[in-house]
């Protein structure tokens, strides 16, 4: 096998969980092969360079070798090995995401308690009428 479509290897290197997902996402120019926007259909050989986003994640990989089938994780992860640049950035680009405030910590007033709620409750009556006064 000297070529495989990209679609088919990204599911086989276990990058996206089905051809589909991987096709939706090289169709949102989400994945590029040797610096060119990519096609479901466009194949890649060994040696070519792969660029994908995951979520947040930028990961640049190599194409070591070329599989039609999805094996175990172990296998897979033979099929490509990742840039010194690609894994350097996802490590920082972690910690930095460790490191972030919670967001629910800047909120000052989120949902009412329980109690909050019954205080609520007990002067809405007080505030609001339905009658005619």
């Amino acid at each position: 096998m000297n070529a495989l479509r990209i679609d088919k290897w990204l599911w086989a290197a276990r990058f996206y969980k089905t051809r589909s997902i991987a096709c939706d996402e090289i169709g949102k120019n989400r994945v590029q092969v040797n610096g060119q926007d990519a096609k479901p259909s466009k194949e890649v050989k060994v040696g070519d360079t792969v660029q994908l986003r995951q979520g947040a994640v930028l990961r640049t990989v190599q194409v070591l070798g070329l599989s039609g089938v999805r094996g175990p994780a172990p296998v897979a992860q033979l099929l490509y090995a990742e840039t010194a640049e690609s894994i350097e950035a996802r490590q920082k680009a972690a910690e930095q995401h460790r490191l972030a405030r919670e967001p629910a910590l800047s909120i000052e007033q989120g949902r009412p308690t329980k109690r909050d709620r019954r205080q609520i409750d007990r002067n809405w009556n007080d505030r609001w009428s339905a009658g005619i006064d």
